[in-house]
C-alpha cells in the first residue's frame, strides 16, 4: 500500500526516544514492503528544521519525510510533492492525530488515529474539552489495550478502540552481548503536561510515580541508577531527595539527544527500571513503553510498572512487573542475579511479540476491513 505516515518526528527535538517512536512506524511498515511517507506538521523553528536534518539522515528516511509549514511550504520535500502522495495514498496513519490539514487528510480514503498516550488523550477531549483531532478519522487505535473494558477507568469518548502494541524494528535493534556502560536505566520526564482529575481520581505524571520509587536504590545495593531524566533544576526539592538517596542523574539532552544516542543509551545500558505516568497505573488501561520494548529488543531485561500490562503480556522472565518498590527492587535481584536467562528471555519477548513485522501486520489488517 501506500502510506501517509504523520508524527512528531523532529518537534520534539534532540529527545530521540521521541523520534524513534516514530521511526519504528516508518522503517517497519517499509520493511513490509509498502511504500511510506512521514509528515510532520511545523513552524520554521530552526532548532527543529536542524533536528530534522539530523535524524533524518541518521534513521535513512532523507527523502523520505517531510515537515509541512502553516504556509503550505515544506522542508525535506517540496510541498506539491507530499500534496500529490496524499492524493494517492491508501492509508493515513496519524499518530497522536498531529495532522490536521485537510487538503492533505482529505483525499486519503482510510484514516487512522493512533492513541499513544492512552487515558489522557480520552480525558483531555472528555474532561477538559481539548479538541484531541479525533473528527475525520474512520479507525481508532490505542496502545492501551484495556481502553474500553471494564477494568479501565477512562470514557472511550464514544469511539471503539482497537488495540494495538508499540512496534520494533529488530533489525535496527540487535540484541548485544558486550558489557553494558550504564547500570540500571531509563529515559523519562519527570512533568512533561498538566495532570487531571476526573470524578475525583487524579491521573499523574511520572513525578508522582518515581517519588514513591526513591528509596529503590537502597534495596539493590551495589547497582548504579543512572535514569536520563529531563527534571527542571528549579524542582530542588525533589532533585535533591533523588540524589540524597543514590539516584545518578543523567542529562538526555546529552545521552540521547538523538537517534543514534537514543539508540547507544538503551543498549549500553543494564536493564531497565521502567516508571510510568501515575495516570497510566491509576487508569489500568494497559499502556506498555515503546522504549521498555527496545531494551527488551536490545536483550536488555526490564522491570516496568503495571499498568494492566500484564494481563497482556507475559511477565516473569526477561520482562517483570512491580506495583511497589519493594517488588520493583525484587525484580532487580532477580534480573541482575539471573541476568543470562532474563537477557536472552528479553530478546524473545522482544522478538515473538514487538516485532514490528507481526505488530503493523495486524494493525493493518484489523483497520483495512468495513466501509
Amino acid at each position: 500500500m501506500k502510506i501517509l505516515l504523520a508524527g512528531t518526528l523532529a518537534g520534539v527535538h534532540a529527545q530521540g526516544g521521541a523520534t524513534w517512536a516514530v521511526a519504528q512506524y516508518a522503517l517497519g511498515l517499509a520493511d513490509l514492503g509498502h511504500e511510506v511517507l512521514v509528515v510532520e506538521p511545523s513552524e520554521r523553528d530552526p532548532a527543529v528544521l536542524a533536528y530534522f536534518a539530523r535524524a533524518t539522515a541518521a534513521l535513512g528516511l532523507a527523502g523520505r519525510a517531510a515537515l509541512v509549514h502553516p504556509d503550505r511550504s515544506a522542508t525535506g520535500l517540496d510541498y506539491c510533492d507530499v500534496l500529490a502522495w496524499a492524493r494517492t495514498s491508501d492509508v493515513l496513519i496519524n499518530l497522536a492525530g498531529v495532522l490536521r490539514d485537510e487538503e492533505l487528510c482529505g483525499p486519503v480514503p482510510r484514516r487512522v488515529y493512533i492513541d499513544l498516550d492512552p487515558g489522557f488523550t480520552q480525558l483531555w477531549q472528555a474532561v477538559e474539552g481539548v479538541d484531541m483531532g479525533f473528527s475525520g478519522h474512520d479507525r481508532f487505535v490505542t496502545v492501551g489495550p484495556a481502553l474500553g473494558t471494564a477494568a479501565c477507568t477512562v470514557p472511550t469518548c464514544g469511539l471503539t478502540w482497537t488495540a494495538t502494541l508499540p512496534p520494533v524494528v529488530l533489525r535496527a535493534w540487535p540484541a548485544l552481548d558486550d558489557a553494558p556502560i550504564y547500570g540500571v536505566t531509563t529515559v523519562a520526564n519527570w512533568r512533561s503536561y498538566g495532570s487531571i482529575t476526573h470524578q475525583g481520581v487524579h491521573f499523574g505524571q511520572k513525578a508522582h510515580s518515581l517519588r514513591h520509587l526513591l528509596d529503590l536504590p537502597r534495596r539493590v545495593p551495589g547497582v548504579v541508577f543512572e535514569p536520563a531524566l529531563a527534571i527542571d533544576p528549579g524542582e530542588v526539592r525533589d532533585v535533591e531527595g533523588l540524589i540524597a538517596r543514590g539516584w545518578r542523574l543523567l542529562d538526555p539532552a546529552y545521552v540521547t539527544a538523538g537517534p543514534d544516542e537514543y539508540r547507544e543509551f538503551v543498549q549500553q545500558s543494564r536493564a531497565e527500571i521502567g516508571v510510568a505516568k501515575s495516570g497510566y497505573v491509576t487508569s489500568r488501561c494497559g499502556w506498555f513503553s515503546d522504549r521498555s520494548a527496545c531494551y527488551l529488543a536490545s536483550g536488555r531485561p526490564v522491570v516496568a510498572q503495571d499498568t494492566g500490562w500484564r494481563d497482556y503480556l507475559p511477565a516473569g522472565e526477561g520482562l517483570l512487573a512491580f506495583d511497589d518498590v519493594a517488588e520493583a527492587g525484587d525484580g532487580l535481584v532477580e534480573i541482575l542475579g539471573n541476568y543470562r536467562r532474563h537477557a536472552k528471555a528479553a530478546r524473545e519477548i522482544a522478538c515473538e511479540i514487538f516485532d514490528s513485522r507481526r505488530v503493523l501486520s495486524a494493525l493493518l489488517e484489523r483497520v483495512d476491513g468495513g466501509p
